[in-house]
């Protein structure tokens, strides 16, 4: 029963460990060694607070929540070349990666999956990084008012 229970203890962390959320250093040094990067938000998004530079855009869920998991898949396959590339999935808060990276997890074979904590607000923007529609440290996040 014990050796089971191993077992299923090393299966179940080797599965869940291919999604994984990383700092914003963590993406910063992946970034740097050419690791591929995913906006998933919608283009109304995209235009009002740009991307991360050299990010591919392919936005998972419409304003209704509703999505095309099949073609977006296939797109994916265009821009991650095997199933062992690592990449970095990106929304607004980390949200909806989250259900994203839980999905490609639970139901492809992608190996490296990752996401930035807090998502392109919280976790890029308020650190004072560059979008291609914001200069680094060039004004006071999207969410600040005073």
């Amino acid at each position: 029963m014990q050796k089971i229970l191993i077992i299923m203890f090393f299966i179940s962390t080797n599965v869940l460990a291919s999604f994984t959320t990383l700092t914003t250093n963590e993406v910063l040094a992946k970034q740097t060694n050419g690791t591929i990067i995913i906006d998933v938000r919608r283009v109304d998004e995209y235009n009002k607070y740009g991307v991360i530079p050299g990010s591919h855009k392919l936005t998972f869920f419409d304003k209704n929540g509703k999505y095309n998991a099949k073609k977006w898949l296939a797109d994916l396959e265009k821009i991650v070349p095997t199933k062992a590339t690592e990449f970095i999935l990106v929304c607004a808060h980390a949200n909806r990666t989250k259900t994203i990276g839980k999905f490609l997890n639970s139901e492809t074979a992608y190996k490296n999956i990752y996401e930035l904590d807090g998502g392109i607000n919280y976790g890029w923007i308020d650190k004072g990084l560059a979008t291609t529609k914001i200069a680094a440290k060039s004004a006071k996040p999207w969410y600040q008012f005073w």
